[in-house]
């Protein structure tokens, strides 16, 4: 399995361990989505109700997957945009600056729509909360959902998601690797041990207390 450098072979100094395969992203992917059809009353009637909304960056590729997996099953297409939440975090003084990503707002917008903020792991739920307050200042949905594929645990803020592809109880020593084939070349999820902050890379999710990197919301 990866070590903590996406695409590296595991070595004897940063080793990690398997938690989801290709094929179980797969599978995670699907089962979110017959979750979200069931809980929403999702069908070709109500398609124009639902909005699914990614955070970047795998967020936003999860959420294109999750609409994908709807459609396979409904016949119906729910919007998809996304939120970038960099400009309405906590912590914007107390690292590196960060690379702003795109928001996209689907051509109905958000107003009295049922979102489904979407994003690959949750922790702290600051980078949740951040992206809540990026969507109010895109209009006022009907209702707000979370899905996430990994949830680890360690939250700072009363936050709780409605759909959940896999718990995994976690150390604050320890950091989880979400791969995905549009950022990455390969599906899988990964549990290691985080990285020195200098040596952290976006995406893979070293962090201590009141720090969270992206890809640990």
């Amino acid at each position: 399995m990866a070590n903590l450098r996406r695409g590296d072979v595991e070595s004897a100094q940063d080793p990690t361990r398997e938690l989801l395969s290709a094929a179980d992203v797969t599978r995670t992917v699907a089962r979110i989505a017959h979750q979200i059809i069931e809980k929403t009353a999702f069908s070709p009637d109500s398609a124009a109700d639902l909005v699914l909304i990614g955070v970047p960056t795998r967020g936003v590729h999860l959420a294109h997957r999750l609409a994908a997996a709807i459609t396979e099953f409904t016949g119906a297409t729910p919007a998809v945009g996304s939120v970038d939440a960099t400009l309405y975090r906590d912590d914007l003084r107390r690292g590196p600056a960060r690379a702003l990503e795109s928001t996209a707002m689907p051509e109905g917008g958000v107003d009295d729509k049922l979102i489904v903020l979407v994003d690959d792991v949750l922790m702290s739920g600051r980078t949740t909360r951040a992206a809540l307050d990026a969507l109010r200042d895109e209009g006022r949905p009907r209702a707000v959902q979370l899905a996430v594929l990994v949830d680890r645990g360690h939250r700072e803020l009363p936050i709780r998601a409605d759909y959940v592809g896999k718990n995994v109880p976690t150390a604050r020593t320890e950091q989880i690797l979400v791969m995905l084939t549009e950022s990455d070349e390969r599906d899988g999820v990964a549990i290691g041990l985080a990285a020195a902050p200098a040596d952290t890379g976006a995406g893979i999710g070293a962090d201590g207390p009141g720090t969270e990197p992206e890809g640990e919301a």
